[in-house]
């Protein structure tokens, strides 16, 4: 299929067919979601927001979390989305519970690091969590070792400054590879053989983290899993059973434009123009 840019339904409101799904992250580390969602749903409109200009989310508190979420969420809304994909760990945590009070008409899909999935995977039951440190500290992820640990070794690794490099699109400097070294190496020694992967930005560097943990280690990515919960979702919606005769991905940003539609491209293969987001989301 061929993806089109699609025009803001600022001027162009959604004609009715087809299911509008909004995505949105603190940058670009959301675009493996939207990438899974795209997978599952072709005949989708997508639209996702990177808030590239306040990322890293995992480096800001609590309340600014919440505040952009809910701007950009609203704005989405205003777009014609049906369904709102929070594709951040960290504002998953800390916000998602706020959207779904604020936007009680809506379904509201987040993403959380998948403690679960791994104990199941895991040998040894040791397994090691690579996320940011706003995740790691979140009472939602406290509660998810709780309820799903079942008695594994977990090794929480915070790793500041890591999303923030990804974002620069560049995904084998010697920076990036420096950091992932040094926040596998105390997964390394602890022995784990499955690694979460807490931040959906770090799906775009498996290679270099593979490389690390060794290739007997699993690595662990949620986007399939947030994928087929959001598509589930939309085959109860009426409007998923009309047909979408121009089926788009939209991109915004409140960052720069021209680096999300290199991004875009370099890291999906997508041919994909991304526009700025207006004056008052930014």
């Amino acid at each position: 299929m061929i993806l089109t840019s699609a025009q803001s339904t600022q001027n162009n409101p959604p004609d009715g067919t087809g299911l509008h799904i909004g995505v949105f992250d603190s940058g670009l580390g959301g675009l493996s979601v939207l990438r899974a969602i795209h997978h599952h749903l072709p005949s989708a409109h997508l639209m996702y927001v990177a808030d590239s200009a306040h990322a890293p989310y995992g480096e800001r508190d609590e309340a600014f979390i919440i505040r952009r979420s809910a701007i950009i969420g609203d704005f989405l809304v205003s777009q014609g989305a049906q369904i709102l994909v929070v594709a951040c760990n960290t504002a998953t945590a800390a916000a998602v519970a706020t959207l779904r009070q604020h936007l009680a008409a809506l379904p509201v899909v987040g993403v959380e690091p998948g403690v679960k999935p791994a104990v199941a995977l895991s040998r040894n039951h040791r397994i090691g969590v690579l996320a940011t440190p706003r995740t790691l500290d979140s009472n939602k992820f406290q509660h998810l070792v709780q309820n799903h640990s079942n008695n594994a070794e977990l090794v929480l690794q915070a790793c500041p400054g890591l999303a923030k490099e990804i974002e620069r699109g560049a995904l084998d400097s010697p920076h990036l590879r420096a950091l992932i070294k040094q926040f596998c190496e105390p997964l390394r020694q602890a022995q784990v053989d499955t690694v979460v992967l807490g931040c959906t930005h770090y799906p775009f560097v498996i290679p270099l983290i593979q490389q690390e943990m060794g290739d007997s280690v699993h690595l662990v990515d949620t986007a399939e899993a947030v994928a087929r919960h959001t598509a589930r979702i939309a085959a109860k919606l009426e409007c998923e059973n009309k047909a979408s005769p121009t089926p788009s991905i939209q991109l915004w940003t409140s960052g720069q434009a021209s680096h999300l539609s290199a991004v875009a491209q370099n890291w999906l293969q997508w041919p994909l123009h991304a526009e700025s987001l207006p004056l008052d989301v930014a």
